[in-house]
């Protein structure tokens, strides 16, 4: 292997490599999106049980 192949592969490698990161954040950033979604989602179902459920002591 000759330096012009050496360098051709290296920058292969860190190209796809960066492009694996570039994925990954992408992917991290809508996990964290459905996160806060669901975070969300839980916060008011539970509003809603608790609310129920001091009705149902008042009467």
């Amino acid at each position: 292997m000759n330096l012009q192949d050496f360098e051709a592969q290296y920058r292969e490698a860190m190209a796809e490599t960066l492009n694996e990161l570039q994925t990954a954040v992408l992917l991290l950033a809508q996990v964290q999106n459905k996160i806060l979604t669901i975070g969300t989602f839980v916060q008011h179902i539970s509003q809603q049980v608790e609310e129920f459920i001091e009705e149902q002591k008042a009467e």
